[in-house]
C-alpha cells in the first residue's frame, strides 16, 4: 500500500538485518536524494580557542564561558546571518580553560570559507579551526503517503528555534494535535 514497513540494515558481519516498523522519522542523510530536495549550502567552522571571545562578559562582569553572537546580514552586506556560538570547559565540553566557537552562515559566494572571516575577526587567537559546508535540504512532502518523516537539515542559526519549530509541526503531522509541553509527568511515570 506505499507505506514503510521497515528498515534495511547490516550487522557487523555484513548479514542483511531488518527493523520492522510503522514510521521512520530521520534526518536527510537517512532518506536519500528521493525524499529530499537541495535548497542552499551551509559553512560551518568549529574554533579551538584559548579564552573567551573578546570583549564578552558574564552577567557578573567577568570572562563569558558560553554567549551567541548573530552578526546581521545588513551591516556585513550580506543575504544572510552569521551566527557565533561559544561554549567552554565550563560546559565540559573541551579541556580546563579551551573554549569551542562554531560559526556558520548560509553560503552565498564561491569562497565559503571567507565569508566567515567577519566572525573569525570576533573570535581572537584561534588554535585550530575545522571546517565544513554541507547541503541544506528540507524534505519534498510531509510524510503522510508512507509514513516516512524527513526532517530539513540543520541550518546554521545556533539557537536551534528552526529545529524546534520543526519538531512541533512534524509531532502535529504525525499525531493530529499540537504537542503540549506543559503536562507535567505523573509522579509513578
Amino acid at each position: 500500500e506505499g507505506k514503510v514497513t521497515g528498515v534495511k540494515s547490516h550487522a557487523e558481519d555484513g548479514t542483511p538485518e531488518v527493523a520492522k516498523c510503522k514510521m521512520v522519522i530521520c534526518d536527510p542523510s537517512y532518506a536519500g536524494e528521493t525524499k529530499t530536495r537541495v535548497v542552499g549550502k551551509v559553512v560551518r567552522s568549529i574554533c579551538i580557542l584559548g579564552a573567551p571571545i573578546p570583549h564578552t562578559k558574564n552577567k557578573d562582569g567577568g570572562p563569558a564561558y558560553s554567549c551567541q553572537i548573530i552578526m546581521p546580514q545588513k551591516q556585513l552586506k550580506r543575504k544572510n546571518d552569521i551566527y557565533v556560538m561559544m561554549v567552554s570547559w565550563a560546559h565540559n565540553i573541551a579541556a580546563q580553560d579551551k573554549y569551542v566557537a562554531i560559526v556558520s552562515t548560509v553560503v552565498e559566494t564561491s569562497d565559503p570559507e571567507k565569508e566567515l572571516e567577519p566572525a573569525y575577526k570576533l573570535l581572537g587567537k584561534i588554535h585550530e579551526k575545522f571546517v565544513s559546508v554541507s547541503d541544506l535540504r528540507v524534505p519534498v512532502d510531509n510524510g503522510t503517503g508512507d509514513n516516512v518523516f524527513v526532517t530539513a537539515s540543520y541550518d546554521p542559526t545556533s539557537h536551534f528555534e528552526d529545529a524546534s519549530s520543526e519538531v512541533l509541526q512534524m509531532w502535529k503531522t504525525i499525531i493530529g494535535e499540537d504537542l503540549d509541553l506543559t503536562v507535567l509527568p505523573e509522579e509513578d511515570d
